[in-house]
């Protein structure tokens, strides 16, 4: 492998990419919020981060859901585990636009009981109206605090308040505030590609390789 000279430090010699997606690897969440009939939207996303009470989520401006929590600032952001990845991709092509923007009508299809159509099961939140997915091993109800689009962009970002957190009884542990981390497995989602904490487990619908 050939080097280069950074400040006097070796180092290996990088090669400069174009991917058609960025997601190194972050955890996959379940967004549920409410469509305008007061219906329940589902969608899944993995550009969502918290830091401390505070939720940052990636959206695309175009959606339902950036539109759902525009109006009713509530939501609830249901983390997968390893298992849910077949309950994941079905829910994927879906969407709760109707018609489909031309643009994605090759790849998506209105749908508008979300839930059912991923074999997910909706259980109501306590402090938020959104609906809690109860397959999902964390839970977390928040309240809307921002949205805002920068000019021009495709994507939308919402900043949220972490209100509640739910889990399942296997990952609590017994100081009622921790996670019990060996138990929990998430589900990654890096470059169209679903991973736990072992291989691969399956490709996302729109994986072009």
């Amino acid at each position: 492998m050939t080097e280069t000279q950074f400040r006097g430090v070796a180092a290996p010699e990088s090669v400069v990419l174009d991917p058609p997606v960025l997601y190194p690897g972050t955890p996959v969440v379940l967004l549920s919020s409410l469509n305008p009939d007061g219906s329940p939207n589902l969608m899944p996303m993995s550009s969502a981060w918290v830091i401390g009470k505070t939720a940052l989520l990636g959206l695309g401006r175009t959606g339902q859901t950036f539109e759902n929590l525009r109006r009713s600032p509530e939501c609830v952001l249901n983390y997968a585990c390893e298992d849910l990845w077949p309950h994941v991709e079905r829910l994927a092509p879906l969407t709760a636009v109707d018609p489909v923007p031309p643009s994605r009508a090759s790849q998506f299809r209105t749908e508008r009981d979300k839930f059912g159509a991923a074999g997910l099961t909706p259980v109501p939140g306590e402090v938020v109206s959104a609906p809690r997915v109860a397959e999902s091993p964390i839970q977390v109800e928040c309240r809307v605090v921002s949205t805002r689009v920068a000019e021009e962009s495709i994507v939308g970002v919402v900043e949220a308040q972490v209100l509640r957190v739910h889990v399942h009884p296997e990952l609590a542990a017994a100081d009622g505030r921790h996670v019990v981390v060996d138990a929990w497995r998430p589900l990654f989602y890096a470059f169209r590609r679903y991973l736990g904490r072992g291989p691969q487990l399956a490709k996302s619908f729109r994986a072009n390789d």
